[in-house]
């Protein structure tokens, strides 16, 4: 007999599309064979009723063959011939009518008892069944759906726990019916051919047991063929019973092996870690679908990767359709409002962004990781899941967390509570190493045990400690976020170069030196390599301002600044080589015990990471030109300050000797006569001002001498 299609009983737990579009197809041939085997049991049901009616028929004849003596025909004569024959034909008939009720009979248990058992047992089972395992399924997706609706902001361990039951007892009864679903269909597809050949079967051992008295060739011939028949149902009951037995077996292995995976979370996450390693992964996602202008939806599809893209499939569905294309996106978990596990998916150019729920952290790190595999292009590869394994053991061994990360990192906070930014996902693009840094030892670059910041926090600076202290005035409302609200008009308006640009906040560490081309390159490295490690895939968005005087990180919500870096204290600035998408720059600013600290800060763009670089390079050389100008203008200051001064000096100088001559001529006055004779006869008179003038007048002038 040719090999027989089956349903998967190892597929029932996924419970995917393609599991549900090949169900579909068993009950469609389930139904086509309930209308065949509906028509086939209405003729053998005529047959069985021609034969019964056959039976009373010849029994009827040859009783009224038995009678014909007894008939007085008005015309007719007593014809014994004519009697005897009748009555030897009556016995005949009779014999033949005994053989017709013994062939219905025959024909009852042979042929219409296998094909009634069949329509009434066998497929009003799998009815049954199909009823059954429908009422579970919609169960099982009521109860999920209660499970992703629990409120994360009003979390109710008892409504948490009640939900989670009852998730765990839909899932395990739907897997438990789907499994004898399968299980049904499967074996019906032996039955079906078994309830077509015992009936025929039968019908013609019947037939050939009424003919035994026919031809012998005739009836040797037919019963070797029937015992060929025969040989092959036993053959195809006894592989029946074989692969029956296998499946129930397989359903008792599965219901005790399977148990733990009917709950939506994992009770114990180190029996079941997450793999990092895979370049294809499916499942059931909720999408977040918008509906209006601040209104949405969420809808339980189901996903799968294919190549590069993201698929999904409604269930009903023959084939899936493309969601979004994988090859260079980025990937990050985020915190939504009203729901748990989520994460978002960009596209490389930034314009469609889809957010995906999963079922648990477990299932979301995994597409989260796989996702970001696929972003690298590792599928393209002959061993994918080995690539990214090495990959990840690379970046496992590249980088090794400080034991006084924390403290270092608690240091780095201002004395008041600093807002902590969200942190974000890493870029989909990973990065080699340049050749450079593969001669050049990580030590010239990064210091030792460099703890890595994945938050924004802001420095202590005299400029923060100065808006805490204006921020803490009277008439003025305090942040209790640490953060500026003053947008600094001075550096803002009065800057000829304003632009912004969207970013997400990678990281930062500080760096041995700020010279190097390699040290930016290297801490994109380090940093991505330490999110891929440590599960970090959560980011904070800002936008970047760039203008002459500084760069400032600013909350695209609340308008606030989070971070302001002077324009003067950074190094240098560059993109990454092959992800346009990465940047970084180099930040110089004096520490806490007045030595010179290095900080190199990494971020990810909506692939603007070089128009960005070139934009702080051009903000740097006008900085640079105002500042030449600046200086210009305050030397030509000076110098006519200086100008100024020295004539204030020589006027000085002028009206010293001028008083100094008046004072001559006062105590030269003061040696005469008192009050002489005016030329025309008056006398001069001084006023005692004059007098008083005139004694220091001379006074100095004696001093002047010594």
């Amino acid at each position: 007999m040719p090999g027989i299609e089956k349903l998967p009983l190892e597929e029932t737990l996924e419970d995917s599309p393609q599991t549900r579009s090949l169900l579909g197809v068993f009950e469609e041939d389930t139904t086509a064979i309930s209308n065949y085997c509906t028509q086939l049991y209405q003729a053998m049901q005529r047959i069985y009723d021609a034969q019964n009616e056959l039976s009373a028929a010849t029994h009827l004849t040859s009783r009224l063959l038995k009678e014909y003596d007894k008939q007085r025909f008005p015309l007719g004569g007593d014809d014994e011939v004519m009697s005897s024959t009748l009555q030897q034909f009556s016995k005949v008939i009779d014999e033949l009518s005994s053989c017709h009720a013994v062939l219905s009979t025959q024909l009852a248990d042979a042929m219409m008892f296998p094909v009634t058992q069949f329509k009434e047992r066998d497929l009003k089972e799998i009815l049954t069944l199909k009823e059954v395992f429908q009422i579970a399924s919609d169960d099982q997706d009521a109860a999920i759906n209660r499970y992703s609706r629990l409120s994360k902001r009003k979390d109710n361990d008892k409504v948490r726990a009640e939900v989670v039951e009852d998730v765990y007892t839909s899932r395990k009864k739907q897997h438990q019916t789907m499994m004898h679903y399968f299980c049904a269909l499967n074996t019906l597809q032996y039955k079906k051919k078994t309830a077509l050949l015992e009936p025929l079967l039968g019908y013609m051992q019947a037939q050939i047991s009424f003919f035994k008295l026919g031809s012998e060739n005739l009836t040797q011939q037919w019963e070797d063929f029937l015992g060929t028949i025969g040989t092959s149902v036993q053959n195809v009951r006894r592989e029946m019973e074989q692969e029956l037995g296998q499946m129930q077996q397989t359903i008792q292995e599965m219901e005790s092996s399977c148990d733990p995976l009917y709950a939506p979370c994992d009770p114990d996450p180190a029996h079941s870690p997450v793999c990092r390693n895979l370049t294809r992964k499916q499942g059931y996602l909720y999408i977040r679908n918008k509906t209006g202008l601040v209104s949405s939806s969420w809808e339980r599809q189901y996903f799968f990767t294919q190549g590069g893209n993201l698929m999904h499939q409604s269930r009903g569905e023959v084939a899936g359709g493309l969601v979004t294309d994988l090859d260079n996106c980025s990937v990050m978990a985020i915190d939504s409002d009203d729901r748990r596990f989520c994460f978002q998916v960009t596209s490389f150019d930034g314009k469609k962004v889809v957010t995906l729920q999963a079922e648990s952290r477990k299932d979301c790190e995994e597409w989260i990781a796989t996702i970001n595999n696929i972003s690298r292009r590792i599928y393209l590869s002959e061993n994918a899941e080995e690539l990214a394994a090495r990959v990840n053991q690379t970046a496992l061994e590249a980088v090794t967390p400080s034991p006084s990360f924390q403290q270092r990192h608690e240091s780095l906070r201002p004395s008041s509570k600093g807002r902590t930014g969200r942190t974000s996902s890493i870029s989909s693009v990973g990065s080699e190493p340049s050749p450079a840094l593969s001669v050049l030892s990580l030590d010239a670059l990064v210091a030792p045990d460099t703890p890595i910041q994945f938050d924004i926090i802001s420095p202590v600076t005299e400029e923060n400690s100065g808006q805490s202290k204006t921020a803490a005035q009277p008439g003025r409302r305090s942040n209790p976020f640490g953060e500026s609200g003053n947008n600094s008009p001075e550096d803002s308006e009065d800057s000829i170069l304003h632009q912004l640009f969207i970013v997400r906040f990678l990281g930062s560490m500080e760096v041995k030196t700020a010279e190097s081309a390699d040290v930016i390159s290297e801490t994109m490295r380090q940093i991505l390599a330490a999110r891929a490690i440590h599960n970090i895939f959560r980011m904070t968005e800002s936008h970047l301002l760039v203008t002459c005087d500084c760069l400032k990180l600013i909350d695209p919500q609340t308008q606030v600044t989070r971070l302001r870096f002077p324009l003067s204290s950074i190094v240098q600035s560059s993109s990454h080589q092959d992800n346009k998408r990465l940047f970084g720059f180099v930040l110089q600013a004096a520490g806490g015990r007045g030595d010179t600290r290095v900080v190199c800060y990494i971020f990810e763009s909506n692939n603007d990471g070089e128009k960005i670089c070139d934009s702080i390079g051009l903000a740097r050389q006008i900085a640079f030109h105002s500042e030449m100008d600046r200086k210009a203008v305050e030397k030509k200051k000076e110098q006519d300050k200086a100008k100024e001064k020295q004539l204030e000096e020589l006027n000085k100088q002028r009206q010293i000797e001028k008083d100094l001559e008046e004072q001559s001529l006062l105590i030269a006055a003061s040696t005469r006569p008192a009050n002489p004779a005016a030329p025309d006869g008056q006398f001069l008179v001084l006023s005692s001002s004059q007098s008083e003038e005139s004694d220091v007048g001379e006074e100095g002038k004696k001093r002047a001498w010594q």
